[in-house]
């Protein structure tokens, strides 16, 4: 149980989890590992529950694909990225009360509404992004690249390499002395 409480795990043994969580959702579900469609589908329903007449071309549209928007079994990934999230702080006690990181701080400075704002804004450009791409990071990047899609490798080899843009963009080179 003492590996349950590290700060940190190995690369390749959660790498391997993800793997064989991957094999389990495919040989159980045959469905590849991903969240954003469950807040598409979410919005899609609300939409339709709110103004059926402006969700209806986007319904058909799905039909047509062979998918109807429905709360699946994608949602308990969801659930489950916040509960492992809290489970492991409590587990590792590696939980801080701090709403702003230092690196933010040295950066952006102390102002919580600014960084909760910049989070805001960063996960919606994200989710965007997403869902322009057809997939998320775990979509692409696990289930996708775990079947050899070109399309899966060509998303995260571009998504590091925006990330490491973006970085030095946001903090510069002069960062690492303040980690």
């Amino acid at each position: 149980m003492r590996f349950f409480r590290r700060k940190s795990w190995s690369p390749y043994i959660v790498g391997i989890g993800i793997g064989v969580l991957s094999w389990f959702a495919f040989a159980t579900a045959n469905k590849p590992i991903g969240i954003t469609s469950a807040f598409e589908y979410t919005a899609a329903l609300t939409e339709k529950a709110a103004t059926p007449e402006l969700a209806e071309p986007y319904l058909q549209a799905k039909k047509k694909d062979g998918k109807t928007p429905k709360i699946d079994w994608e949602w308990m990934l969801v659930v489950g990225v916040f509960a492992g999230a809290w489970l492991s702080a409590r587990a590792s006690n590696d939980r801080t009360e701090r709403t702003v990181p230092p690196l933010w701080e040295w950066r952006f400075g102390p102002s919580a509404p600014k960084r909760l704002a910049a989070a805001f804004f960063g996960g919606a450009l994200m989710m965007f992004g997403a869902r322009l791409a057809q997939g998320c990071t775990s979509g692409h990047g696990i289930s996708g690249a775990l079947q050899l899609a070109l399309s899966s490798w060509i998303f995260v080899i571009l998504l590091f390499a925006a990330g490491t843009v973006v970085t030095f963009l946001l903090y510069g080179r002069e960062a690492r002395d303040h980690v």
